[in-house]
């Protein structure tokens, strides 16, 4: 168990429709409406969840795979259809997580890739917060400050 639970980020305004998150330790992610307008290639919230889901299996993936051997291509493509409704709003469903993963020839390498296809249901199943908080699914209350 980690000696501080709580995660946070703070999101403020940059300007109509872009926001820059920080986290605790400083780092920046600008994001926006992608609204495609000037040239705006950053990345939209749902993107951003899509990543985080990605980013998140591939971490734990990588550390179980690569300590026997390095990747010669190691990609997460994370996917969903955007969906709303009058009942349920707007949501992301049929989310799919695919890896295409390659190592090289050698004894190391063939360790990763047996082991890989579990490392992939051990993050799912187990490992990936990101992941196994949108299965599970949990409470978001969102409050207003007096300013």
């Amino acid at each position: 168990m980690t000696d501080n639970p709580l995660r946070t980020v703070t999101v403020e305004r940059t300007s109509t429709g872009r926001f820059t998150a920080t986290n605790v330790r400083g780092g920046t992610l600008s994001f926006g409406t992608g609204s495609g307008a000037d040239g705006d290639t950053e990345f939209t919230p749902v993107e951003l969840l899509l990543a985080a889901i990605g980013g998140c299996t591939a971490v734990d993936v990588d550390i179980a795979t690569s300590r026997h051997a390095e990747p010669a291509k190691f990609s997460v493509t994370v996917a969903g259809n955007k969906v709303s409704d009058d009942e349920l709003g707007n949501r992301l469903t049929d989310l799919t997580v695919t890896f295409s993963v390659t190592f090289p020839d050698g004894e190391g390498a063939d360790r990763a890739r047996a082991i890989l296809p579990r490392a992939v249901k051990t993050s799912h199943d187990r490992l990936c917060t990101v992941s196994r908080t949108v299965e599970i699914g949990t409470p978001v209350t969102a409050t207003v400050e007096d300013a």
